[in-house]
């Protein structure tokens, strides 16, 4: 009797183990199951420009406990394109998106659709102006700023002064709104300064033309707003197809830095990717938790990389998260 008894605890022992184990997987898969799923939406999104920006959105979403998606792209995207792989996405369960709008005239259209769907935060700078109050919300650099920095950097290389000296524009085939403020603040840095603008450039995001980059005039310096261009202007350089002009841009690969630290660039304007990526998502999702809250776009800071200070203290961090 004694042994039946003895038996009869063990067996409800192991059941009501079963059943706790049972709860806790149910309880598990619950969570898993109300875990807010966040979009990832930016052109050519395997290329390596990208890693410190999907680090940083990797990080917060480890920090909030969110499950992440990159949507894979190819090189260019038009705003119809974005539309449909938005639709796709919330189709495939997303409750939120963060987008790098492409330049296109139904960009417009397309974010009004997408806004319709779920919440959206942009990166990089919102091509449509609305009233401040209800424009969809962005983080960025300050664009304009890190213009105005290449061209003061430019400047105390040569005492002040561009007399004599002519210049080379680079930047990508669409013209965002970003570059147009990167340019703009180069340009208005250098304004009255002697230098003389002798071409514009576009490169493909897909690099097809830059090999005719070598065929335009002789210039004195090659400046370039944005990573791709960086990195075509670079490897010209590299190949002495320059015609021995300097190069000075903006750049977040590590591609870009290698061309900085091997000599074929001069200065290097680096927006810190990271940030970006981790302050995009944890906006967003404080958006998301308060959705009658204003909502506040963020500039993000940037670092002026130099081949003498490129494994200085202060660049060491920027530097690992390209390296993710």
């Amino acid at each position: 009797m004694k042994k039946d008894k003895k038996m009869f605890i063990l067996i409800e022992a192991v059941l009501g183990s079963l059943v706790l184990v049972l709860a806790f997987v149910m309880l598990q898969e619950k969570n898993e199951k109300e875990k807010q799923k966040i979009a990832v939406i930016i052109e050519n999104s395997d290329d390596n420009q990208w890693a410190g920006l999907k680090y940083g959105l990797k990080k917060a979403a480890e920090d909030r406990d969110v499950e992440l998606s990159v949507t894979s792209t190819g090189p260019t995207l038009t705003a119809k394109e974005q539309e449909k792989l938005i639709r796709q996405e919330v189709e495939g369960g997303a409750d939120a998106v963060i987008l790098q709008p492409v330049v296109d005239r139904d960009t417009e259209k397309m974010l009004q659709e997408a806004e319709r769907e779920l919440p959206v935060m942009l990166i990089g700078e919102n091509p449509v102006k609305r009233k401040e109050s209800t424009e969809i919300p962005v983080v960025r650099p300050d664009n304009y700023a890190m213009g105005r920095k290449l061209a003061e950097e430019l400047l105390k290389d040569y005492n002040g002064h561009l007399k004599g000296k002519s210049l080379g524009i680079l930047n990508r085939e669409k013209e965002s709104e970003d570059i147009k403020q990167r340019k703009k603040g180069f340009e208005e840095g250098i304004k009255g300064k002697g230098a003389e603008f002798v071409w514009s450039y576009f490169i493909a995001a897909d690099h097809e033309a830059a090999e005719d980059l070598e065929k335009q005039p002789e210039v004195d310096f090659v400046i370039a707003f944005d990573d791709d261009s960086l990195t075509a202007a670079g490897n010209c350089a590299a190949s002495n197809n320059l015609h021995g002009a300097l190069v000075y841009g903006i750049g977040h690969s590590t591609e870009a830095v290698y061309y900085l630290d091997t000599g074929a660039a001069e200065c290097l304007a680096v927006p810190d990717e990271f940030q970006i990526g981790y302050q995009s998502l944890i906006t967003l999702l404080e958006q998301m938790e308060q959705p009658f809250k204003e909502r506040n776009s963020h500039e993000i800071s940037y670092a002026v990389i130099r081949r003498e200070n490129l494994f200085s203290r202060e660049n060491q961090e920027i530097l690992y998260t390209m390296s993710q």
